[in-house]
């Protein structure tokens, strides 16, 4: 991972000077260092102002741009503009523009209105890569490159006949040539599917039943990869103008984003970033952002990341823009730094007064500086001043979480046993008491190295190919402890029942054999024995038998009264658990709390319920954040010789006491 060259925890947002008069740049970077801004993204979606006709370029504005954030201290993230080509492209390319499911051309008019399989939006955003890494390669403004924006935000499958032949060069290439291969990996003699020519093969298309699930699994693979290709090309241009500029994107590790494979994006970025925006539905979206900033440090390799986007108070696209309650806005940002990010930014730094997003939150609201968000703003980059020795430091976890695109794709497919069934929403469900219990936790693929870790659990994997299913089978089997949710381990990668009973490629390491699955009714739950007082099972239950495992809790109601929900068995020198319900809350975090606990997994701290605690990790000092989500004071022990980073005062007597909706950073030695 290359070095992002701006001291300390990097502070800013997505800065769009064009969309206002030349006057207005003084005030903003004025007010930019008022604020401690450090770095702005620029240039996201210039395209039409600097290549105003195919060919013919403009770089006047921007040069001033640039040179005036150089002269007063504040480095650029500087974009190629390729998220939103211009009016003209489309004019003369209308095959570039993509095609829905059901074969509607989409117009222009908004942004990312192009087929990531264009030959001709390739060319031209190469194009334009390349004209900005010439001329500006050695600016010394430009600390980093941002390629794109939001990769497949709006266009993340196109079904066009251009996309169709891209689709099928991908198969050819995926099956070596063999479409014998292809047949038997989708599984074409079900309803007379079989392929005679590669050309019969289209994207998965609006039809009259179900599509076939390996198919359209294989298509989310290759879409998720077509615009993989866009970033590595635009990539490699820029990395020609400047090598020693290092390159990033903004990831959207968030609940409402699922289109592209980021365990093969990250390790094409030299420093990996991300944007978050909250739910505002969600009553604890402060999970929601933990969650995404520990996914996101472990996309990066346990190392610091960006966070390129999130909003400062409402956000213009949801149902409804819900602004943050007082002290939010703070507790978010050093949320996000808690898990390991060396950024802050925002989107964006001025609030528009026109275009589609002129209601969106920002650094600099439509009031101006007389609001309450500016004086958090300003506040914030007081904050993140005073942190920047925690720079560089590095998460530390003894408890890992599987996460698999792969597998989210397919437990979502049309017609599981429920389509209750949400990836996301098991994940969390796991990793919650895990975040209430100030637990440290990573994320991993299924293949990954699982040796630093005491824990692994798998809350939702129902697709696992053999290597995977073999890892973590032999984590197990090597002393360690593993944690399976239901309907795991049930289909190889091509998305092919594993026969001989459930959980499939777990059953022998699991102890268990399921032959039959008896998902519940969105409004039906079933009673729990073992799992403490009133505990309850929803949204899934199973028949499982024992081969060598224990019951530790069974199902009390319902058809299987009696028959085990959850289990412990002894594999190898390690131990396994398998949970074949979904338990009530309270149950589950009780339940995870003895699986943790046997494994010798411990909390970073021991605090209140309200506070939130994690952990980063420098060469001389570990640096403890808290953050009180409660409506009381809280009080937390820490080292005798702490130091509160945020206020520089020392802790005294080792005891730290924590106002309502307040964060401390403690410095303690080691």
């Amino acid at each position: 991972m290359s070095t992002l060259n701006v001291p300390g925890i990097a502070y800013g947002g997505d800065y769009n000077p064009e969309q206002w008069p030349e006057e207005v740049w003084h005030e903003d970077v004025r007010l930019m260092r008022e604020a401690g801004v450090t770095m702005v993204s620029v240039n996201i979606f210039s395209w039409a102002l600097l290549e105003p006709r195919e060919g013919e370029y403009d770089f006047s504005r921007l040069d001033k741009i640039l040179a005036l954030l150089h002269e007063n201290g504040i480095a650029a993230d500087l974009a190629t503009p390729t998220a939103a080509p211009p009016a003209w492209f489309f004019r003369a390319h209308p095959e570039a523009l993509p095609v829905d499911k059901d074969g509607r051309t989409l117009s222009y008019g908004s942004r990312q209105t192009f087929c990531p399989s264009s030959p001709a939006y390739r060319e031209a955003a190469l194009r334009m890569a390349g004209e900005l890494g010439r001329r500006y390669a050695d600016h010394p403004a430009v600390v980093m490159w941002h390629v794109h924006n939001e990769y497949g935000c709006h266009n993340g499958e196109c079904h066009c006949d251009t996309s169709a032949a891209a689709f099928r060069l991908w198969l050819r290439e995926k099956y070596d040539d063999d479409l014998a291969a292809l047949n038997d990996a989708w599984g074409t003699t079900f309803w007379s599917q079989w392929y005679y020519d590669w050309d019969e093969i289209i994207p998965p298309r609006a039809t009259g039943a179900v599509p076939n699930p390996t198919h359209q699994l294989d298509w989310r693979r290759f879409c998720s990869d077509a615009l993989l290709s866009l970033l590595k090309a635009e990539r490699e241009v820029l990395r020609g103008a400047a090598p020693e500029v290092p390159a990033t994107t903004n990831f959207m590790v968030m609940y409402n984003f699922d289109k592209l494979d980021y365990w093969r994006w990250a390790p094409e970025l030299d420093i990996v970033s991300n944007d978050h925006y909250l739910q505002s539905t969600d009553p604890e979206s402060e999970i929601d952002i933990a969650l995404s900033g520990d996914l996101v440090r472990s996309l990066a390799g346990g190392r610091p990341w960006l966070l390129m986007e999130h909003s400062t108070g409402a956000v213009n696209w949801q149902p409804v823009n819900r602004a943050k309650s007082a002290g939010e806005l703070r507790r978010n940002a050093l949320s996000h730094v808690a898990r390991g990010a060396d950024g802050i930014a925002y989107f964006q730094w001025r609030a528009a007064k026109a275009g589609a997003e002129q209601w969106h939150s920002a650094m600099l609201p439509h009031a101006g500086t007389d609001s309450q968000i500016w004086r958090d703003v300003v506040g914030l980059g007081a904050d993140l001043k005073a942190l920047a020795e925690v720079r560089g430091s590095t998460g530390t976890a003894e408890v890992a979480v599987v996460w698999d695109w792969d597998a989210w794709w397919a437990v979502e497919l049309p017609s599981q046993p429920s389509e209750e069934l949400r990836f996301q929403d098991l994940v969390r469900a796991w990793y919650e008491p895990l975040w209430r219990s100030g637990v440290a936790v990573d994320f991993v693929r299924p293949d990954a190295d699982l040796s630093p870790y005491k824990l692994v659990l798998a809350p939702s994997l129902y697709l696992v190919d053999d290597e995977g299913a073999a890892n973590l089978t032999g984590f197990a089997e090597r002393g360690g402890t593993l944690a399976v949710g239901f309907h795991s381990g049930t289909v190889d990668e091509n998305c092919h029942i594993r026969l001989g009973g459930y959980p499939g490629a777990f059953r022998e390491a699991l102890g268990v054999r399921t032959d039959e699955v008896f998902p519940l009714l969105p409004d039906e739950s079933v009673e729990l024995s073992g799992l403490g007082e009133g505990a309850r099972g929803v949204l899934w239950s199973e028949r499982v038998a024992l081969r060598g495992a224990e019951s530790v809790a069974a199902y009390a109601s319902g058809p299987l009264a009696g028959v085990p929900a959850v289990t412990r068995h002894a594999y190898g020198t390690g131990t396994t658990w398998y949970v074949a319900t979904r338990p009530d809350p309270e149950a589950l975090a009780s339940l995870l709390d003895r699986i943790r606990e046997e494994a010798g997994v411990r909390p970073v701290r021991t605090t209140p319920a309200s506070v939130e605690a994690a952990l980063r990790r420098g060469p001389e000092a570990d640096y403890l954040f808290l953050i009180n989500h409660g409506e009381t004071e809280a009080e937390v022990s820490v080292a005798p010789t702490a130091i509160d980073l945020l206020t520089g005062k020392p802790v005294a007597a080792g005891s730290l006491k924590l106002a309502a909706g307040d964060v401390a950073v403690v410095r303690e030695p080691r």
